[in-house]
């Protein structure tokens, strides 16, 4: 007895209609996404042309043109910026802290409010910038 080996069928999916509802599923999210702006403190970020759009994090601070500091739109003194963040600093995802300076701030008031944060405890400083156009 002579057993004939069939021939196998070759499986083919037909991925055209995948990637269109891909397609179609990417611009309906481009469409109806929204773009956040944060109102508020009037800043003139730096440019940087490695700058990325980025989801806004939990906590922001800023410093403004006239060298104030404000923590998620609080009001906070130099003096007593460490004890904020250290208050703060449970609620904060992953210990990260986004800096968003004015470009007329000098570098060193930079510079001591992340060592201030830094000593508060932050694991994760993102320095706010601007795309360059």
């Amino acid at each position: 007895m002579q057993l004939r080996n069939k021939p196998r069928k070759k499986v083919f999916i037909n991925v055209t209609s995948l990637i269109d509802v891909t397609f179609m599923m990417l611009l309906f999210f481009m469409i109806t996404s929204t773009f956040l702006e944060q109102p508020g403190i009037k800043l003139e970020l730096p440019t940087a042309r490695t700058s990325a759009n980025a989801e806004p994090q939990g906590y922001v601070l800023t410093i403004d043109k006239k060298g104030e500091l404000f923590l998620n739109r609080q009001p906070v003194t130099m003096a007593g910026l460490e004890a904020e963040i250290r208050k703060a600093l449970p609620k904060m995802k992953d210990g990260a802290l986004v800096l968003k300076a004015d470009q007329e701030i000098t570098h060193g008031l930079v510079v001591r409010v992340m060592d201030m944060a830094k000593r508060g405890g932050i694991k994760k400083l993102i320095i706010g910038t601007k795309p360059e156009k």
